[in-house]
């Protein structure tokens, strides 16, 4: 809700300047980045809901400093403390703790929608309540937001000792050296750090380039809640038209929608037509790559290793956030607006550059089975797995009672498998 009105609003402040503008944006993405993967391996120790609780009080706090703010310091540190509630990782180990095996899966599709649903209701409520409660009334609402939170995790979900396998929800540092080598990761987690940079640059530039063209800060709803709606049509058509090429061409179309409309800000005339249509063009673009991005980590991602792998992609994500933030604002003090369009549609040269090495993959369907008796010939038990018509990529960690199995599932003989799990001596 913030990242719509923060720098119009925040020019009213001591110590304004475009450069703070940016920090105070991109803030919360630096400690976002740096506590992502420790607060989830904090979870596996001291609990999922305590690390979580621990996290809302964290982002309660900051919103409360943000709120009570009146210099840009204090701005600025209230975004960095909201950051430190890093619970991401928590709260995906949480959900596989709470659900069962054949409905983890779509538990994680449920809030993946609700967080992308999230994104665009905050776009659309921003302008109105900081309308009607000022900057410092907005973050007060998530202060409150993060306090009935707090209410809900504590009274509403089960305390529940960790009983889903880990690897599939839960980052585990010992991975981290390993996917950091992993270049189709790379390529992917690099991806989201320049999207996310990209975001943060239009939301540090494109309002007051939308005041500039003659339409006040509260109604600023009627720009995004049309063009929001428009990029969701826009997504189903992008995703009709390359149904079927190989991986990295969509995601290439794509970051050529991002790039015409960095060029539409810096080439075409400020009027809120433009704005519209080339606010539309990117939200087309960005809305395709950020659905598909996390997918594509869990495709790639070796068997048992896909929390650790979206954990460092996470982490990946927010320190774009904070990237975007100190360019756009130091980027735009220095040379003006102009210089920050440019710079966005340099680093979609480079982002094309990078995408094209992504190789195919095939998209490989994940099953995580418990072993239901204690196994001493894991090699054996492996090859076992392996074996199966269909399965592309076996991890048995025997600690976790535990087998992940990434599978072509129209090969794939889902009974064998458990029977192997079950009944292997």
């Amino acid at each position: 809700m913030v990242m719509p009105v923060l720098a119009i609003l925040a020019q009213d402040y001591d110590g304004y300047s475009t450069l703070m503008v940016g920090l105070a944006i991109g803030g919360y993405g630096l400690t976002q980045a740096v506590l992502q993967i420790p607060m989830g391996v904090l979870s596996d120790r001291i609990g999922r809901k305590p690390v979580i609780l621990i996290g809302l009080l964290m982002f309660a706090a900051g919103s409360l400093v943000a709120g009570m703010a009146d210099t840009m310091w204090q701005l600025v540190l209230g975004r960095v403390m909201q950051g430190a509630g890093a619970i991401a990782g928590a709260i995906m180990a949480l959900a596989g703790d709470v659900s069962r095996e054949n409905q983890r899966t779509k538990m994680m599709a449920i809030i993946g929608v609700s967080i992308g649903f999230s994104f665009y209701l905050a776009v659309i409520l921003g302008p109105v309540l900081s309308a009607k409660f000022g900057l410092n009334g907005l973050f007060m609402v998530t202060a409150v937001c993060a306090l009935a939170a707090m209410a809900l995790i504590y009274f509403a979900i089960p305390t529940t000792v960790n009983v889903a396998p880990q690897g599939d929800t839960l980052p585990l540092t010992t991975d981290i050296k390993r996917l950091v080598g992993e270049r189709s990761l790379m390529r992917l987690n690099l991806s989201v750090l320049v999207l996310h940079m990209l975001i943060t640059l239009i939301f540090t530039q494109i309002p007051s380039l939308i005041v500039a063209a003659g339409m006040p800060l509260a109604e600023h709803w009627e720009i995004y809640l049309p063009v929001l709606i428009l990029s969701v049509a826009g997504l189903a058509l992008v995703m009709r038209l390359s149904k079927g090429w190989v991986l990295r061409y969509p995601l290439m179309l794509n970051v050529v929608l991002l790039m015409l409309a960095f060029g539409g800000f810096w080439f075409l005339p400020g009027t809120l037509p433009w704005v519209m249509v080339s606010l539309l063009v990117f939200f087309v673009g960005f809305n395709y790559i950020e659905a598909n991005l996390p997918a594509l980590v869990s495709t790639i991602a070796p068997a048992g290793k896909k929390g650790s792998a979206m954990g460092l992609f996470a982490s990946f994500q927010f320190f774009g956030a904070f990237l975007g933030g100190v360019l756009s604002g130091w980027f735009g003090e220095q040379f003006g607006a102009e210089s920050v369009y440019l710079l966005a549609i340099l680093m979609c040269l480079g982002w094309l550059w990078l995408l094209s090495g992504l190789n195919g993959s095939k998209r490989l369907k994940r099953y995580t089975l418990s072993l239901n008796q204690q196994h001493q010939d894991v090699q054996g038990l492996a090859q076992r797995f392996a074996a199966l018509p269909g399965v592309a990529d076996v991890t048995v960690i025997i600690e976790e009672d535990a087998v992940y199995l990434k599978v072509e599932d129209d090969q794939f003989n889902l009974q064998k498998a458990r029977q192997i799990a079950g009944q292997q001596q």
